[in-house]
């Protein structure tokens, strides 16, 4: 569906029954909702499965104005009010996890838990190359940087497979406007003094993740009082390259079935 709870319409799918726990999924920088495909038939049969392209990104919507991490989340959060979701859980990878947690530090009582998924409370490279890719975005586009991204994503191993040309038509159809406004946004990010009370989260990372290190991310569990577990044989978007795994983290997660 599209919505235009806010000045930018959002593209927006949901799935699963009706009155099912909600869970809402949140992809990464130059991918979109598809990013989440291949957890979906396992979680829709549980959960009212939420997915969202954010702006700039898939079908949504961006304008050239500048825009903050907390803008990105105020665009989720519109989606929740529009379709009356008091309270869901909540699972991000990369931006996508940024982007939870920062819900969960403006919706800290609607949140029920967050699943981050490699990422950090900042960004393990410096705020100046995260605004000079921006820049160099803006000027030239995405298609030089296009090998080198998709490498940060997968592991060699995955690197050929018919699963990583989709994301390279996910990464070829994002926006200029996006991907430099995330670098920015990203750029500014700071999570390490945000407070977020009471919301339990688990903390999930790649084994090859080149753009998370496993001390970047255990300090991010640290803060969140999580437990970090591992994915072996996944990088930096283990929804392709481990579905399994990754789903279920997320359903052990919500059930309990593990402690945290």
């Amino acid at each position: 569906m599209f919505i235009r709870p806010l000045k930018l319409t959002q593209h927006v799918d949901v799935q699963g029954p009706e009155k099912a726990t909600t869970l809402i999924l949140l992809h990464s920088l130059g991918t979109d909702l598809h990013l989440w495909d291949l957890q979906m038939p396992r979680l829709t049969e549980r959960y009212r499965v939420v997915r969202l392209d954010i702006r700039g990104h898939g079908l949504s919507a961006v304008d050239a104005q500048p825009f903050s991490m907390s803008d990105l989340a105020d665009d989720v959060v519109a989606v929740l009010d529009h379709l009356k979701i008091n309270s869901f859980y909540i699972a991000g990878v990369s931006i996508g996890g940024t982007i939870a947690q920062w819900i969960g530090f403006k919706l800290p009582k609607r949140v029920l838990g967050m699943v981050i998924i490699d990422t950090s409370l900042v960004n393990a490279a410096p705020p100046s190359l995260w605004r000079a890719r921006a820049e160099d975005v803006f000027q030239h586009g995405l298609e030089h940087l296009e090998n080198g991204i998709i490498s940060n994503w997968v592991t060699s191993k995955f690197i050929d497979s018919p699963e990583t040309d989709g994301l390279r038509q996910m990464l070829r159809r994002t926006t200029v406007e996006a991907f430099s406004g995330c670098s920015l946004a990203i750029a500014d990010t700071d999570l390490t003094n945000m407070q977020i009370p009471d919301v339990r989260a688990v903390v999930v990372r790649g084994a090859e993740d080149k753009l998370t290190p496993q001390d970047y991310a255990q300090r991010l569990a640290n803060k969140r009082n999580a437990e970090l577990h591992i994915i072996p044989g996944a990088s930096h978007l283990p929804n392709f390259e481990q579905p399994d795994a990754l789903t279920d983290e997320i359903i052990s997660f919500i059930e309990g079935n593990t402690h945290y």
